[in-house]
């Protein structure tokens, strides 16, 4: 199966910015974030087999692309003394860990929303009988929520095994959560009130060639 010029252009776009930021966070010794990275990496190879197999729509390929990006620029970019991920963006209301709105809010929020978005296409194309259903609804925003949960596993190992990280703490987690799935939520909000379309069958050779 060969890919597609837009593919092609959302690989390129991701490979780059990755050596990019997987150079600068080898210079600063940022081993968390390297570790991070490969992770990452491993999803891309996820997405690209289950994209072959189903052929998810190119913008929800950018959208998962912008979500790489924006969580490359979090850890990465130094913000007062900080990191972006830590930047106030809109102060709502709340100290501490508990202050909203920020930046890593934010990318929470788009973050499972692009996955929710995915995950909604995937049980579409593979059962299509759920299509037009309030249970595939419910069932992708619940399902990005697990995935979000996982994520949170994952900085908690990253606490464990590596000294002075930026993961946070308690209240982090609680609130990177609650935006997790306020995220998926709303994206499946969306996809209620403006259906849209996927293709059903899945593609063949002569479709993705």
């Amino acid at each position: 199966m060969r890919l597609r010029r837009g593919e092609w252009t959302v690989l390129a776009f991701n490979l780059l910015y990755i050596a990019g930021f997987f150079g600068y966070f080898t210079l600063i010794a940022n081993r968390e974030f390297i570790g991070y990275i490969l992770t990452m990496l491993a999803l891309m190879a996820l997405v690209a087999v289950v994209h072959l197999k189903v052929q998810f729509p190119v913008g929800i390929l950018w959208g998962l692309s912008g979500w790489g990006l924006a969580h490359m620029a979090g850890g990465g970019v130094p913000v007062n003394g900080s990191v972006l991920y830590n930047a106030m963006v809109l102060p709502l209301f709340g100290t501490g860990e508990l202050r909203v709105l920020n930046y890593d809010q934010l990318v929470h929020f788009y973050g499972f929303a692009v996955t929710a978005w995915l995950l909604w296409c995937l049980l579409a194309k593979l059962f299509p009988a759920m299509r037009g259903s309030r249970s595939i609804l419910v069932f992708a925003a619940l399902a990005s929520m697990g995935l979000g949960a996982m994520n949170e596993i994952v900085e908690f190992t990253a606490v464990m095994l590596i000294p002075n990280t930026n993961v946070g703490g308690y209240f982090n987690t609680a609130l990177d959560l609650v935006f997790n799935g306020l995220g998926a939520a709303t994206a499946m909000v969306i996809r209620a009130v403006i259906p849209g379309d996927v293709p059903i069958a899945l593609p063949n050779r002569a479709e993705v060639s």
